[in-house]
């Protein structure tokens, strides 16, 4: 009795390993079977197959995000560089209304100053005159029949105040008797015949002519020798 069950234990020992032998075997067997080791093949290409798409999907998305954020940095730039010009705009007219008041003012203020002195050019010349003026108004309140002489030497004072004020403001009498004719200077009005003076000069003063500050304000009337 005690024998059999010896052989037992050592019949399930056997047996026992007589199973792991055949797990082992099967498990060599599925190894270098080709079926298994072609789908274990696929199993893992597929898997790093599935792992690549994620990763490329991961980088577009990520490629996305990068693009979003630099569209959303460029606009903001946009923006910002758009607000700056409007800016700039703004002042920029600012600047060429202000101007354009300011010319504005300078024209009004030039014609005012160009009136005044249309208006009041002449006011010393007439103040240095009312003394001439005064003079006559009593030259012509006598009698020239009382004394002749008399008379005609304070109207000739009176001309020679007058024509002394004249001439502080400029007025100089154009000397021509004997020059060669100048049509900027004299207005030759005759043509006569003269012993004394060359043909083409002036013969005879027929008006004077008068120069204020060395411009010609009126030609002397004059003739010429021919």
């Amino acid at each position: 009795m005690s024998e059999e069950k010896v052989m037992t234990e050592s019949d399930e020992i056997k047996i026992s390993q007589d199973d792991a032998d055949d797990t082992k075997d099967a498990e060599t067997a599925a190894d270098t079977d080709p079926a298994v080791t072609e789908s274990k093949a696929d199993g893992e290409a597929g898997a790093e197959a599935s792992d690549s798409e994620t990763g490329s999907e991961e980088d577009a998305k990520s490629d996305e995000s990068s693009s979003d954020e630099s569209e959303s940095s460029d606009k903001a730039k946009e923006d910002n560089a758009s607000a700056d010009s409007d800016d700039d705009k703004d002042s920029g007219n600012e600047r060429y209304m202000r101007l354009m008041a300011e010319f504005q003012n300078y024209k009004k203020r030039v014609a005012k100053e160009k009136s005044d002195i249309r208006e009041y050019a002449t006011e010393k010349l007439i103040v240095e005159l009312l003394p001439v003026l005064d003079n006559f108004e009593r030259a012509l309140a006598s009698s020239a029949e009382d004394d002749p002489a008399a008379y005609a030497k304070g109207m000739e004072m009176i001309f020679t105040q007058m024509k002394t004020e004249l001439q502080k403001s400029g007025l100089k009498e154009l000397d021509v008797l004997g020059e060669e004719f100048d049509p900027k200077l004299h207005n030759a009005v005759m043509t006569e015949e003269h012993e004394e003076i060359e043909s083409g000069k002036v013969s005879k003063v027929l008006q004077k002519g008068y120069a204020l500050n060395d411009k010609v304000i009126r030609p002397a009337m004059v003739a010429v020798a021919k």
